[in-house]
């Protein structure tokens, strides 16, 4: 394997992410119950989610938008205006949140950024995610930054070809087998599952999958085990 580089996800593989979402979504929730229950709710804001991802992509401000929208649609237009008005507060405090780095990250960093380019290869709003590298205090170990709309093998081809490399020479590592593992794996790449204890219910597959180039670690720590054996 002449492997060349190694792209990390950032959310949920780098630093804690998901489990700020599904707080915020509770609360959300919880300002709606005189209208429908808290299943409901959440059901509904996850069908405004993934028909506004087209429209506005991965990330926070989506997902603040999602919440107006789901608030109009379950009141029928009645919903009180401080209800609005929280939903964007919720969505300011996700902006905010500290980064809390997952275990092993940056040991796995420093052991691997001498023999490849490190890159980091994520979705979601860019100057969110900017905010989010910068206060990681984890830049310094990457070669590329890459801040994706969509994480498809177009989009891989794409940064594959900035990269001037050959599929073959490319690693990605995440937690999300749909958008970092297959689409990789699909276009010739190697992929190394790193799963997290939550995971968004649009990330999620249920086949289990068999492949020469994948690979699967309990914690980032094990990455370097799973590369010396691909």
């Amino acid at each position: 394997m002449s492997l060349k580089v190694i792209a990390f996800d950032a959310d949920d593989t780098l630093w804690v992410n998901e489990p700020y979402f599904q707080e915020t979504e509770r609360k959300f929730c919880a300002l709606l119950e005189d209208f429908l229950p808290h299943h409901t709710v959440s059901q509904e804001l996850f069908k405004t989610e993934i028909a506004n991802l087209a429209i506005y992509g991965y990330g926070v401000k989506g997902f603040m938008l999602a919440m107006i929208e789901t608030a109009l649609t379950v009141t029928d237009y009645n919903v009180r205006p401080e209800v609005i008005a929280k939903a964007i507060e919720y969505g300011k405090e996700l902006l905010q949140k500290p980064i809390e780095l997952l275990d092993g990250v940056q040991q796995t960093l420093s052991l691997l950024k001498d023999s490849y380019r490190l890159v980091v290869a994520t979705k979601g709003d860019l100057l969110d995610q900017e905010r989010k590298l910068k206060k990681s205090g984890l830049e310094h170990f990457f070669h590329h930054i890459e801040i994706m709309s969509d994480k498809k093998e177009a989009d891989y081809l794409k940064l594959i070809k900035h990269l001037d490399i050959k599929p073959e020479e490319f690693m990605m590592i995440g937690n999300s087998i749909k958008s970092d593992v297959l689409p990789v794996l699909n276009i010739g790449g190697q992929a190394i599952h790193v799963p997290y204890h939550t995971t968004w219910l649009h990330e999620q597959i249920e086949h289990k999958l068999e492949h020469p180039n994948f690979r699967t670690a309990k914690h980032l720590n094990e990455c370097l085990a799973c590369i010396t054996s691909l």
